[in-house]
């Protein structure tokens, strides 16, 4: 198979592109080929891709085939558009990450999924708050005891309340130093809003509960507790699970009404 080298990296490297040949998926191929040069490191973000004719030149392809692949790419986030001035590579950020994993979910789970949010969460964020006790700095202090302070004097409705408690898990797990924990926290937690309101809704003593053991939590990571920490959380989410069931038999017993 011939392959040709296209010269339009600033950084002076060669690309190589392979010419398609299955007709049935040129433009799958050609996002395929144009990604993992993304990946590679070939385009860095800010780089210039070729343009339409050039990319059509290149892998023996139609404009069409092209411009739909160029679409899946932006679609991904992973190129920007810009009219009548070319395709540029996106700079990276956590957003693209879990904004795509949120819409997955809501989109693929087809059964009320409250229950298996806690699960997930149980399985997750105690030893989250245990990294967190290990190897916060002082800023991640001072922004969780700032947390606290606003959740404790939120006089807002119940959708500020779960806004405010989330904010508190969220940066806990990036009080944990570990790159992935906020990544893989922050898609699940995009889903808690509405369920936290209904429990605040439904449970009289949730934002009591939820001050309660949210200071447990912060008082074993200040102190580098990283047990006393933990415990906390899972005190916290065991309590989470029972507020959730609770407010999941109002809902029932209201829908029958």
């Amino acid at each position: 198979m011939t392959s040709y080298i296209l010269h339009v990296n600033p950084k002076g490297d060669n690309i190589i592109f392979t010419p398609v040949e299955n007709r049935e998926t040129l433009s799958q191929i050609v996002a395929s080929q144009i990604e993992d040069a993304i990946r590679i490191k070939k385009f860095s973000p800010g780089d210039k891709l070729p343009s339409e004719i050039e990319l059509c030149s290149q892998f023996s392809v139609s404009r069409t085939a092209v411009r739909e692949a160029l679409r899946m790419l932006s679609a991904k986030g992973l190129i920007s558009i810009v009219k009548g001035k070319g395709m540029f590579v996106r700079e990276s950020s956590s957003d693209m990450i879990t904004d795509h994993m949120q819409l997955y979910l809501q989109l693929n789970v087809e059964r009320n999924c409250v229950i298996d949010i806690v699960h997930a969460r149980q399985i997750i964020e105690p030893s989250m708050a245990a990294l967190a006790a290990i190897n916060h700095t002082k800023e991640d202090a001072k922004q969780l005891q700032k947390d606290i302070e606003e959740f404790k004097s939120c006089e807002g409705g119940f959708a500020q309340l779960a806004l405010l408690d989330m904010k508190f898990h969220l940066d806990i797990s990036k009080a944990s130093q570990n790159s992935l924990m906020p990544l893989i926290l922050a898609p699940i937690h995009k889903l808690i809003p509405e369920i936290k309101s209904s429990v605040y809704a439904t449970n009289t003593d949730a934002k009591e509960s939820a001050l309660k053991w949210h200071l447990q939590i912060l008082d074993g990571i200040l102190k580098r507790d990283a047990n006393k920490a933990k415990e906390a959380m899972n005190q916290h989410l065991q309590i989470a699970e029972e507020h959730a069931e609770k407010m999941l038999k109002v809902q029932a017993s209201m829908s029958k009404v």
